[in-house]
Parts: structure tokens; C-alpha cells; sequence
């Protein structure tokens, strides 16, 4: 049965949306007028909505001031992808005693798309294609308590879009991360769990802060 959805759960997907894919940058305002029109609904589960996901570190709150989009500076970055590197390395540690060969093959054909995203600068696909990566083995580590803690720390801190204007740069850090990919893919084929559970823990820390 599909799970009921609120008049503020719709105003904070719209908004955490906007935030994900770059949109809305950090520290802009948030306009409740504008919201309010766009989705024709009442200030009060807009309101309701506003600090739910300030609660949830998408927004900052000011008296005043209003609502703005959270700005991470580097150590909160640092500390956000230490506990998603814990946490995702677990779920991919569980997920190898249930991951089949039709996973692996999705998870191969990911990291070949990747490669392609990254040559041609399609930076859009390539993070939607690295997000189903991860995914994939974390929907698969039969652990639903693990997987929405994930998925609420990757929806408060991870965006969908770069905000490095470098491409060349970016293009060079993004092929260096695919790399990974390929060797966690490996090491998920093997079921070596110790040596997944260091790559994973590697592969999230932020290897240059100002390219995220």
C-alpha cells in the first residue's frame, strides 16, 4: 500500500528537490510566498515543511531573516563523509552474501555508463548513474533501519549537482572516483569483506572539497 503523503511531506520534497539538483544554492533564501503559489497551498504546511527541513539540515533559520539554504563548511563536509563512509561500507559489507550475479552486472554496467558520463561532461548523469551504484548493494544489505539513516545523512549533505566551475578538474577527480567503483565492484565479487569495508571507507572522504 502506497505510504500517505502529506500537504508538507509535497512542500518538502519540492524543496529538498530544488536544493538536490542545484536549483536552490547555498545560503539562498526561501521564498514561502513563491512556494506557496507554485504548489497552491496555505503557509502553514509550507511553514511546517520549512523546518522540518531545517531539522533535517537542508535549512538554516534565522529569526528575521527567514529560511535559507545550509552552508557546509569544510569540516562539517569532512565529518558528514566519515559517517556515510561507516555506514555505507556496513551496508555493502551485509549486502555481499545477497548480492547475485544479475546485481553485479548491473553494477558493471553502471560503472561502464559512468566512464561515458565522465568523457562526454555529463555530470548530471554520471551522479545519477554513481547514486544507483550505491544503492544498489545498500537495498540489498536487508537492513531497512541502516538504509534510511543513509538516506536521510545522503539527502542533508550529498547534492546532485557540482559546484565547481573547473570541468577539466572535476572531469579529472570524477575518473579517480569511478576508479574506485571499479575496485569496489571487484572486491563485492570476491565477498572480501575487510578489504570492501577500508575501500568504502576511502571512497568517502572528500577528496576535494571544493569541487562538491
Amino acid at each position: 500500500m502506497p505510504k500517505y503523503r502529506s500537504l508538507k511531506d509535497h512542500v518538502y520534497d519540492y524543496i529538498a528537490q530544488k536544493i538536490q539538483d542545484g536549483t536552490l544554492l547555498p545560503n539562498d533564501k526561501i521564498n514561502e510566498a513563491e512556494i506557496c503559489k507554485q504548489l497552491e497551498i496555505s503557509r502553514t504546511p509550507t511553514r511546517e515543511a520549512l523546518f522540518q527541513l531545517t531539522s533535517d539540515n537542508l535549512l538554516d533559520y534565522l529569526p528575521r531573516r527567514g529560511f535559507t539554504v545550509k552552508v557546509f563548511d569544510a569540516k562539517e563536509k569532512y565529518d558528514y563523509s566519515r559517517i556515510i563512509g561507516t555506514l555505507d561500507a556496513l551496508a555493502a559489507v551485509l549486502a555481499v552474501d545477497f548480492l547475485d550475479a544479475n546485481d553485479l552486472a548491473a553494477l558493471d554496467a553502471l560503472v561502464v555508463r559512468m566512464d561515458r558520463d565522465i568523457e562526454t561532461m555529463n555530470f548530471k548523469g554520471y551522479h545519477a548513474n554513481q547514486y544507483e551504484f550505491h544503492a544498489l548493494y545498500i537495498r540489498k544489505s536487508d537492513n531497512p533501519v541502516l538504509i534510511d539513516m543513509i538516506a536521510s545523512l545522503k539527502n542533508s549533505f550529498v547534492r546532485q549537482s557540482y559546484s565547481s566551475a573547473d570541468k577539466q578538474r572535476l572531469t579529472t577527480v570524477l575518473r579517480e572516483v569511478n576508479a574506485e567503483h571499479r575496485n569496489i565492484l571487484e572486491l563485492l565479487r570476491l565477498k572480501d569483506k575487510p578489504k570492501l569495508e577500508c575501500a568504502l571507507r576511502h571512497h568517502w572522504r572528500i577528496i576535494d572539497t571544493e569541487m562538491l
